[in-house]
């Protein structure tokens, strides 16, 4: 994945603007800044899920703006709130059997492959909105995992976490895309080095310069 210059306009200015990266396939890829800074905004322009107002994003072999379709096929969106998240008041295995019917190609056997690429075995019964941050973060990861994407991205990844949890939940992201696809992911503090690890730190922003249109489809969503 390559971005130049990719930029993108809200109502009374930049959310984000200039960004120049390049994360090779099945690496990981760390935004971190505050709330406000445009991480979720430049989180969903690399997923296809958000106009581009300048530069270009590569991803594979297809470019955006222009090719959005092919790239929102190719990137699946795990979290990146308020535009894409689990819903609470389903069980988990309502979010499975929903996952299995909107999912290309997911089934019982992915989803439980999944579950052990990042480390969890969530009890059925429970409503997601009862899960442990932790918990909620890698069911949300794995569920799209379950796609078998090219690239996934999950924001938040440090919200609400326990100090002496940032390390596994990282670990359980470099297992997802040691397991095959690029990881974009969103944090308010950028986690410890690894091997494959790009960091991009983006400057606070102000949060009434969003853009209108931050809704994603609803065949991308999970709901």
């Amino acid at each position: 994945m390559i971005a130049r210059g990719a930029s993108v306009q809200g109502p009374r200015g930049p959310v984000f603007e200039g960004v120049d990266l390049e994360v090779p396939a099945g690496g990981l890829l760390a935004v971190h800044g505050p709330a406000g800074s445009g991480r979720t905004s430049l989180l969903l322009a690399l997923a296809g899920r958000m106009r581009l107002s300048g530069g270009a994003i590569r991803v594979g072999g297809s470019v955006l703006p222009a090719e959005g379709r092919r790239v929102r096929a190719a990137v699946a969106v795990a979290r990146a709130a308020p535009a894409v998240a689990l819903e609470g008041r389903l069980r988990v295995t309502e979010v499975m059997a929903e996952r299995r019917l909107t999912g290309a190609g997911v089934t019982e056997r992915r989803i439980r492959e999944a579950f052990e690429i990042v480390g969890i075995a969530p009890r059925r019964s429970d409503l997601v909105e009862d899960l442990d941050p932790v918990e909620a973060l890698l069911l949300a990861a794995a569920l799209a995992l379950a796609e078998r994407p090219g690239a996934l991205v999950v924001d938040d990844v440090d919200e609400g976490l326990p100090p002496d949890a940032h390390d596994s939940v990282w670990q359980a992201l470099d297992r997802v895309r040691n397991s095959g696809p690029t990881v974009l992911a969103g944090c308010l503090r950028t986690p410890s080095p690894t091997a494959g690890l790009v960091a991009l730190s983006l400057p606070r922003r102000s949060r009434d310069r969003l853009p209108a249109d931050t809704t994603v489809a609803r065949e991308d969503a999970d709901i």
